[in-house]
């Protein structure tokens, strides 16, 4: 186990998650002790002991304010002892926040260029120029399709149906397996509608730019669930300002031609269907319960049917694949040649079945070989005609990296942007549904005891399906308070 001793409560986070991204199959500590000599000290598993404290320090302070930088100086300071330590380093460097995008978003809207801004986010943060270079490309296309966006009159609507065939053991999302709620599904649907209904209500003088229904697994719904939810939101939205429809058709063994025709008849636009490997033996492992085959064909299916703009998630990192893996799944992706690629770095929360021990490697290169599998995607995807639009990070993803949608030039996903980039308010409905309501100016967050401010309000709905039914009314209570206030 790894100890981890700060003499501040404002080191610990991201000591803590530093220490994981270099050691992720460890078990880490943390603990403050308000009189430990040295701002951080970290006692590692062979007994060696790593510190910084004031004597690490700069003696004169940039203009970020003296404790954002002195925090910045010990991240610093362990990351280049970290990296000596283990003869690794991160290619996210220091930043420890999962949107390095709006970093680049900020200095391009500054003024900055391209090569300013990759010496700049190297220098102060570690990031490996590569990715520094991916930020600023990322960026100036978010920035594009942003542009069409009113985020003053505008909003995106979620949908959440939180059921799945099966579970993933790497999941960690607040879905439950079918069988053990198919009785509780037109119920959960009648709360749902009327959340639906409530938020249609509330935002009739808005625009709405974007709807996103996902999970869980919106296609486990049966064709008749599925054509109810449909009609619900056709009947109470306007399309007059829709930019984008998405449904996630994520997994294969939930298809049928039947649920895809309601979808397509309701005038869906983007549809995502997630192999997130072409690989039989990792499938069966991670409790996919379907085949290969079946992603071709509702893959072809979905074609046939006339979509055209199909999206196709796949992970990077699952347990028992090698880099001769991923370059298989890549070469089966590239025949069918999706619309859009989002290639996911593999993070294990808490709540998955699954735990960072399952990744660890018997020859210790989990970095190495992950960075080889993101390095294969990027390729194909570029071959494909497909150009990186979105990028987020997660904690406790393996090896550090990302997660990175790439589309053609006119099918990236509108949505995907805006939920990394918080510039427009998304209102979610449905079990575990996140909205998070852009307010026109800074206030002091609710309930929090450090009087922060914030301009983003975000109001949860309960994750347990049965809370969720039968606390609809609170639900919808809840979003009345801050709705477009």
């Amino acid at each position: 186990m790894i100890r981890i001793i700060c003499n501040s409560e404002a080191y610990t986070y991201n000591t803590y998650h530093m220490i994981k991204a270099f050691y992720p199959a460890a078990q880490a500590v943390c603990r403050v002790e308000e009189k430990a000599s040295n701002y951080v000290t970290v006692l590692l598993e062979n007994g060696r002991k790593i510190t910084t404290g004031a004597a690490d320090m700069p003696a004169e302070y940039s203009g970020i304010g003296k404790e954002a930088e002195v925090k910045r100086h010990i991240d610093v300071k362990l990351y280049h002892l970290l990296e000596e330590e283990t003869g690794n380093s991160l290619s996210w460097g220091i930043l420890t926040g999962v949107r390095p995008t709006k970093i680049a978003m900020k200095k391009l809207d500054e003024g900055m260029d391209e090569k300013a801004f990759v010496s700049w986010f190297h220098e102060i943060y570690m990031v490996s120029k590569e990715k520094a270079s991916l930020a600023w490309e990322i960026a100036g296309r978010e920035k594009e399709l942003l542009e069409r966006l009113d985020y003053d009159n505008g909003y995106s609507l979620y949908v959440g149906i939180p059921f799945c065939p099966t579970v993933c053991s790497y999941c960690s999302f607040s879905s439950g397996a079918l069988a053990d709620w198919e009785s509780r599904v037109e119920d959960y649907l009648d709360a749902l509608c009327k959340e639906l209904k409530f938020i249609a209500q509330k935002s009739s003088l808005k625009k709405l730019n974007t709807i996103y229904i996902g999970g869980g697994t919106p296609t486990t719904l049966t064709a008749g669930q599925l054509e109810r939810l449909l009609c619900c939101i056709d009947e109470n939205f306007s399309r007059e300002h829709l930019l984008e429809y998405t449904v996630e058709a994520g997994r294969p063994d939930s298809i049928t031609r039947e649920k895809l025709e309601a979808i397509r008849r309701h005038g869906v636009t983007r549809i995502s269907i997630n192999p997130q490997s072409m690989q039989q033996k990792t499938l069966d492992a991670i409790g996919r319960r379907h085949s290969v085959e079946q992603i071709i064909t509702a893959y072809g299916m979905a074609r046939e049917l006339g979509f055209d703009n199909i999206n196709m998630d796949i992970i990077a990192g699952l347990p028992g694949e090698d880099l001769h893996d991923m370059e298989d799944t890549l070469r089966q992706i590239g025949r069918l040649m999706p619309d859009s690629l989002t290639v996911h770095s593999l993070a294990i929360k808490r709540a998955a079945r699954m735990d960072m021990e399952d990744l660890k490697r018997e020859d210790g290169k989990t970095n190495e070989v992950m960075s080889g599998m993101i390095r294969s995607a990027e390729r194909l995807a570029r071959q494909m005609g497909l150009a990186p639009y979105y990028l987020y990070r997660q904690k406790n993803i393996a090896g550090n990296f990302e997660n990175v949608g790439y589309a053609k030039v006119d099918k990236a996903g509108i949505y995907n942007i805006l939920i990394m980039e918080e510039k427009q308010s998304i209102v979610a409905a449905g079990a575990g549904a996140s909205t998070k309501i852009v307010l026109k100016g800074i206030i002091p967050m609710p309930g929090s005891r450090k009087k922060k401010m914030t301009r983003l309000m975000r109001i949860e709905n309960v994750k347990a399906i049965d809370a969720y039914i039968d606390r609809i009314d609170e639900m919808i209570e809840r979003k009345g308070e801050w709705l477009w206030r």
